[in-house]
């Protein structure tokens, strides 16, 4: 155990140390979600479905939490792509002729997309504080530990597709054939309650809906809510689906 901390540690260093240095990405990364807060959230004054919290409150307390949603789905479902371009550049295999654990390759690099999620989750907050956006401190808080376990799964499926794949094409072939339909069936931007009956139905066999409305239900203090422990289990469902996988490739890659 001692040494699968020491080398998670020491893969998520070499991970997150050229983000730190040139943080472009990270900043690249927000421009679609800042574009649907600046350009899409004003939209949704009036919108039937959006009630959330108190009678009143803000289109934000319902919209925001989406939006973070929306960045654990599309930036953690692009996380494979390192890994992919380093197996083609070979890079990757000169990591596998060395000791270093490999559940710890995969468990350095989910956590260092796990550490660029909050920080950007963080600073879209940070963003709506001047609006009429209300922060409930511990509901977000542990709405977004729980979307951190999300994001583990989500990753570190990426991380197996990439490991598997060894392509580009079948890679980013996948991957948007099913990050689309989890974004759009999640309901992160308009509400699936208002979708039609058939439509709605798909949408419940996503967990991505579950995370979503545990979100909203945490975003404003609301822990009572039943959204809250179906999120749970969806993220933690995921989380250990991904991990497994995860594992079985990273131990199973050869040179």
């Amino acid at each position: 155990m001692r040494r699968l901390v020491t080398d998670t540690g020491i893969a998520f260093t070499r991970e997150i140390t050229p983000e730190l240095r040139y943080p472009t990405t990270i900043v690249l990364s927000m421009m679609t979600p800042l574009i649907f807060l600046g350009l899409f959230g004003p939209l949704l004054t009036g919108v039937p479905g959006l009630e959330v919290g108190l009678p009143g409150a803000s289109p934000w307390q319902w919209f925001l939490p989406g939006i973070v949603v929306l960045l654990a789905l599309t930036g953690t479902a692009g996380a494979g792509a390192g890994l992919l371009n380093e197996s083609l550049s070979g890079s990757f295999e000169r990591l596998l002729v060395t000791p270093m654990n490999r559940l710890a390759m995969l468990l350095g690099r989910t956590l260092k997309e796990i550490v660029t999620l909050n920080a950007q989750a963080l600073l879209l907050i940070l963003i709506l504080l001047p609006t009429d956006f209300r922060l409930y401190f511990l509901g977000t808080l542990v709405g977004l530990v729980m979307l951190s376990v999300f994001a583990v799964g989500i990753g570190a499926l990426s991380f197996t597709l990439a490991a598997v794949s060894k392509s580009q094409t079948v890679f980013y072939g996948v991957q948007q054939m099913t990050n689309f339909p989890l974004v759009l069936l999640s309901g992160v931007l308009l509400p699936m309650d208002v979708a039609p009956g058939w439509l709605h139905t798909i949408s419940r066999f996503n967990p991505a809906t579950y995370l979503v409305e545990a979100e909203r239900a945490l975003f404003v203090g609301d822990f009572g809510d039943s959204s809250v422990l179906y999120g749970a289990i969806a993220s933690v469902g995921i989380a250990a689906v991904g991990l497994y996988l995860g594992g079985r490739a990273m131990t199973r890659v050869t040179l």
